[in-house]
């Protein structure tokens, strides 16, 4: 895998995340192409990174053996007809693109041509946290490809059908957004407290962290973990018992099935 010629559409940050990985893993830069109409962009991927960059995705794919669409979503449509009539038996094309169904993708790409992945990554993969889940019914070296490029940057998981990516966009995609929240609300009631600012957010960041650590590593259930630090009568249970009381998880659940059934919107 060490030896794949992977080109990126689209220079912004997941992509840029996957690269940091994808370098940090031992892959060459010299193997890496970028594309992107900003040439500032390409500017500073290039003195970071040292890969190769283009502003002609037709040239940039040239030697590629897997694309990364990692472009918006209403960009793909324009970028995947430029590209229709350059690609190669072989290739691999992974999108990043929120809400870009599998049939649009083939729409513009004979699935004979190319063996096609769809991804939904999240921005912890920035740190190197990230949490990607993908589809494909392509056949094993694609989906190997693709699952090298992914874990560079996190951890990843597969789905065997692609309407599961509305449920995984709403937990993991969107999730880190709701974690940012309750951090930000974390230290705004500090503060309401009289804590200064600055210790304020430390608490609440460090919080997170350090719960985060203790699920991913303790190999207990989060609910198991809470009960864990919830002495009956004390100070935890008050704040808990305020939260049930005022809707918090009802409010989550609701969140997180808006947030599904927007992604079936935005699909369609």
């Amino acid at each position: 895998m060490k030896t794949l010629n992977i080109t990126f559409i689209g220079g912004g940050n997941m992509a840029e995340a996957m690269i940091s990985g994808l370098i940090a893993s031992g892959h060459q830069p010299e193997l890496i192409c970028v594309s992107d109409v900003n040439p500032e962009r390409l500017d500073v991927l290039q003195a970071q990174y040292g890969i190769q960059t283009e502003l002609d995705n037709l040239r940039a794919i040239q030697h590629a053996d897997t694309i990364v669409l990692a472009v918006k979503p209403q960009q793909v449509d324009e970028v995947l007809h430029h590209l229709m009539n350059s690609v190669r038996q072989g290739m691999t094309l992974i999108s990043i693109a929120a809400g870009v169904v599998m049939a649009r993708l083939e729409a513009k790409l004979s699935a004979s041509q190319v063996g096609l992945v769809r991804v939904m990554p999240n921005t912890p993969a920035l740190v190197g946290e990230g949490m990607s889940v993908l589809y494909s019914h392509a056949d094993d070296v694609h989906k190997e490809r693709a699952a090298y490029i992914l874990a560079s940057s996190g951890k990843i998981a597969w789905v065997d059908e692609e309407k599961h990516l509305h449920a995984v966009t709403a937990v993991s995609g969107s999730g880190p957004a709701y974690f940012f929240l309750l951090a930000e609300v974390m230290q705004a009631a500090g503060e309401a407290l009289g804590l200064p600012k600055e210790l304020a957010a430390q608490l609440a960041n460090q919080t997170a962290l350090g719960s985060g650590k203790m699920l991913v590593e303790s190999g207990r259930e989060a609910a198991a973990l809470r009960t864990q630090v919830t002495s009956p009568g004390g100070t935890t249970q008050a704040a808990l018992d305020e939260m049930y009381e005022g809707g918090m998880p009802s409010a989550v659940r609701k969140g997180v099935n808006a947030a599904s059934k927007r992604s079936k919107e935005l699909s369609a």
